[in-house]
């Protein structure tokens, strides 16, 4: 047998573990190691290999292995609090982007003055560094264990693994144990430094018609450094929170009338306008053409598509003319049928359609988050039409179109390839050819990528754009969809070279992803103070006093006209003042007028969070503005 490791081939002459492998070829790397990838997909140390493989191990610098810390971490938790409390009912205790959660329910209250008591105890099964067991048992088993236990909901789950032939594998750490898939770290002293960070409620499976559980959430790394300047971070977090700073700069709001609606305030909508334009502009000059397509459309529509099938939970739906309607939670069925509209030759392809499509998606109360969550958004969708041998082609031009876009914000940005999911539509064949081929555009692109197994849209693989901010945290924004299916489900054409009708293949690819949720991300990211270029307000204008509102209202309009947005505070307030509340908003430059000004028709300008003033002309802080925009 050949494992293929770190560059080397080893021949291996009988089946082994990972662990294993590692304590003869590589010992220093398993004290680090938190799980690996095997053929591509990630695996638990203790898994045996019993053919040959590729073999890479994961430690806490990746991804993949944060993910096993990080879950191992949950069920010290679960186990501090069974040890703790005594009666507990427990759901489950996944990974999650930072951190991990438990869902549970005990017979007292649990709240956030335990969170002492259940962290010494946390620390207290690190210091034992139990050894971690993984088995796999036959359902009767499974049930029987946690029938004893008194685990109602881990019961739930295993019923739900027996119905889907899946395998139920259970892992143990002394005196504690768990329905669960893994991977895990192999004792609980591999553990460094923790902390609980919060407790909400959560409703069991995120059903509202099921009880509702206590969800604890937390986080571990390796050392105190690092948790400390996480907690850092996160702190700083909240003062960027962009919920307060929407408040503070009048950009949104929400209500008790519509939870999940963002209302957007004039200041909002400057911003708003702003990506828009500098959208519409990249993609008129990339050949796309914009369409918009209605709201609600026929519940035929959305069986044909698959969404009512695979997403229904998450429409909203209504009758019109006795016939059931739902409103669009994506873009593409509408699309699609504009494709229809027209029969379409190969020469027109690429077949580029894009639009600001406002989707609604009914999101869980408990789960909505100012603008990163939200019931109703506009996703900035486009969908390609091509033919195969186009694809590679096309996918490297939307990669370059992404990164120039995000580039402009100040972005760096990491590539996922996700692949096929349990649940999808379509033969395995077109998904592997479609995954290879959104493969070979990646490498083709010069691009770094990581593969993310199992999480593509249900009717095709995908790439995912993750960006990261001023305080290093990750968002999903961008996606490139590629889709044999909905092509075929709707029946779409175009003639080819040869005279004969063929299916396109479709791509559905989006860059802010949300605009809403961009605008959440960009407040966050700037802390509010936006560039230049998309600030509400560009420019202050401040009279000293009312003797020079005259000269403040001309020096205005000149900047009006030279298409800057400006504003004179006329408050009969001190110049201090002015100045203080100009700072608040983040107004990114700040021109003074008073009797000198007026005298020599100069402006005194002030740089946001600067504390010095420099006099000019009005001509040239007019041209200094404009080649900033530049």
């Amino acid at each position: 047998m050949k494992i293929s490791y770190n560059g080397k081939v080893f021949e291996v002459e009988k089946e082994m573990s990972i662990v294993d492998f590692l304590k003869e070829k590589d010992s220093k790397m398993l004290e680090k190691a938190c799980c690996a990838m095997v053929n591509g997909e990630r695996k638990d140390l203790r898994e045996v290999l019993k053919s040959d493989s590729n073999l890479e191990v994961l430690t806490f610098e990746d991804e993949g292995g944060k993910k096993a810390y990080w879950h191992t971490t949950a069920h010290i938790l679960a186990q501090a609090i069974k040890r703790v409390f005594k009666d507990v009912c427990f759901g489950v205790g996944p990974a999650i982007e930072n951190g991990f959660f438990y869902d549970l329910k005990a017979s007292v209250k649990i709240g956030l003055d335990d969170f002492e008591k259940i962290e010494k105890e946390m620390q207290k099964i690190i210091k034992e560094d139990i050894e971690i067991e993984r088995k796999e048992v036959s359902y009767e088993e499974a049930k029987e264990m946690f029938e004893k236990d008194g685990q109602k909901y881990k019961l739930e789950l295993i019923e739900d693994l027996k119905d889907k032939n899946q395998p139920i594998s259970i892992y143990t750490q002394g005196d504690f144990f768990d329905l669960c898939a893994g991977p895990h770290l192999l004792s609980t002293g591999k553990v460094g430094a923790l902390k609980l960070l919060t407790i909400t409620g959560a409703y069991w499976k995120a059903d509202a018609n099921n009880e509702m559980l206590d969800r604890i959430y937390g986080i571990s790394f390796e050392t105190k450094e690092q948790l400390d300047e996480f907690l850092k971070l996160r702190e700083e977090a909240k003062n960027v929170d962009h919920r307060k700073l929407g408040k503070e700069l009048e950009l949104f709001s929400f209500v008790e009338e519509g939870p999940g609606f963002v209302f957007f305030l004039p200041n909002g909508v400057i911003v708003k306008n702003v990506l828009i334009d500098y959208w519409r502009e990249e993609h008129k000059n990339a050949g796309y053409q914009e369409i918009i397509t209605p709201t609600i459309l026929s519940r035929k529509l959305w069986q044909t598509s698959g969404h009512w099938d695979h997403y229904r939970e998450n429409m909203y739906t209504t009758k019109i003319d006795d016939e059931d309607y739902a409103i669009k939670p994506m873009n593409c069925p509408g699309s699609i049928l504009v494709y229809k509209m027209a029969s379409h030759s190969y020469k027109e392809l690429p077949l580029r359609l894009c639009e600001f499509g406002l989707v609604h998606r009914h999101e869980l109360s408990g789960t909505l988050h100012g603008l990163m969550r939200a019931r109703c958004f506009t996703q900035d969708d486009a969908h390609i039409y091509l033919t195969k041998d186009q694809i590679k082609t096309e996918v490297k031009n939307i990669i370059d179109l992404l990164g120039r876009i995000y580039k402009k914000f100040g972005f760096s940005y990491t590539l996922e390839l996700a692949t096929m999911p349990k649940d999808h539509i379509g033969d395995e064949k077109d998904w592997e050819e479609a995954t290879n081929s959104l493969r070979k555009a990646i490498e083709e692109a010069g691009l770094s990528f990581k593969i993310n197994e199992g999480d593509g849209a249900f009717y095709g693989p995908k790439i995912d754009f993750y960006l990261k901010d001023c305080l290093q945290r990750r968002w999903q924004c961008g996606t490139v969809q590629l889709d044999f299916q909905l092509p075929m489900r709707f029946n779409l054409e175009y003639v080819g070279q040869d005279g004969k009708k063929h299916t396109p293949i479709m791509i559905h690819r989006v860059i802010y992803g949300s605009i809403e949720r961009f605008i959440g991300i960009l407040t966050e990211h700037f802390k509010g103070a936006f560039p230049f270029f998309m600030a509400p307000v560009q420019v202050a204008v401040l009279p000293v006093s009312d003797r020079f509102l005259d000269y403040a209202t001309y020096v205005e309009r000149e900047l009006f006209k030279n298409g800057f947005r400006v504003q004179i505070d006329k408050r009969d307030e001190k110049l201090g003042y002015k100045l203080r509340q100009a700072q608040i908003k983040k107004v990114p430059f700040v021109v003074i007028v008073g009797e000198n000004e007026e005298k020599n028709k100069t402006v005194s300008v002030r740089k946001y969070k600067e504390k010095d003033t420099k006099e000019e002309s009005l001509d040239d802080l007019v041209k200094n503005l404009k080649e900033l925009l530049k």
